[in-house]
């Protein structure tokens, strides 16, 4: 199971003195341990689950880079990127602007969505697909994109 091999490197990182890898898997495996006790008692999350939790704190350590950037804090920003990018070493490989721009465009075109007053309808066909390979805000932004350039 995932969250089993997150110990496994978590051990590892222990074992091989690397700080910022075991500060973030302790970091990850803790939000884990939470969202199994948000769930219910004798809860065990499922490798889907494990996925949602890493998305969820990759999400949190975006929007705290782009806040210590705007403090002028480079120093937490840098810790931070670290952090993500060992997150991110544990999520499937990230779409790329073009494919989620053709997802998008069929997705606008099955709807018919012309118009801002239509993104729930794209995005409700579009995020089922993207789930766990694209950023969220991304997407938001490429189908933003889509309806007022239509």
């Amino acid at each position: 199971m995932f969250k089993h091999s997150l110990h496994d490197d978590l051990d590892n990182s222990v074992r091989a003195k690397n700080t910022i890898m075991t500060s973030t898997l302790r970091m990850l495996l803790s939000a884990i341990t939470y969202f199994e006790i948000d769930k219910g008692k004798d809860y065990e999350a499922s490798d889907q689950d494990v996925l949602d939790v890493i998305q969820k704190e990759a999400k949190k350590h975006r929007e705290s880079i782009e806040m210590y950037e705007k403090g002028n804090r480079p120093e937490l920003a840098e810790k931070e990127t670290q952090e993500l990018q060992i997150l991110m070493s544990y999520l499937p490989e990230q779409l790329n602007e073009g494919k989620i721009t053709e997802i998008v465009k069929s997705a606008v075109e099955k709807t018919g969505a012309t118009t801002k007053q239509d993104i729930g309808k794209v995005m409700g066909i579009v995020m089922p697909q993207v789930k766990g390979k694209a950023d969220g805000n991304l997407v938001s932004r490429i189908v933003n994109l889509f309806l007022t350039s239509s």
